[in-house]
């Protein structure tokens, strides 16, 4: 395993990336689920661990911000469901 110079000083350059946004909910859980078996397996070293927790971090944020939108508009569907019951005629019996 090869290590370049910004590894090996503990220093990010221009040239490191930075995690991209996931695509989807369900790659960021995925992504998630990978980092957690590499931080059980005890074979991350001190900066990579550094690394996954970070991207890590980012990911379950990610996730959080997912899951508050979709519980808006689940929330925005139920609404709409309750005015459509209210504006429809009442049944006669």
């Amino acid at each position: 395993m090869t290590t370049n110079a910004s590894e090996r000083s503990g220093k990010l350059s221009s040239n490191d990336q930075v995690s991209p946004k996931p695509e989807s909910y369900e790659g960021a859980v995925e992504r998630l689920e990978e980092i957690i078996d590499r931080l059980d397996s005890g074979r991350a070293g001190l900066r990579e661990t550094l690394e996954l927790c970070r991207e890590g971090r980012a990911l379950v944020a990610y996730c959080a911000e997912e899951l508050d939108a979709v519980g808006e508009g689940l929330k925005e569907l139920r609404l709409d469901e309750l005015a459509a019951r209210l504006e429809a005629p009442a049944d006669a019996d």
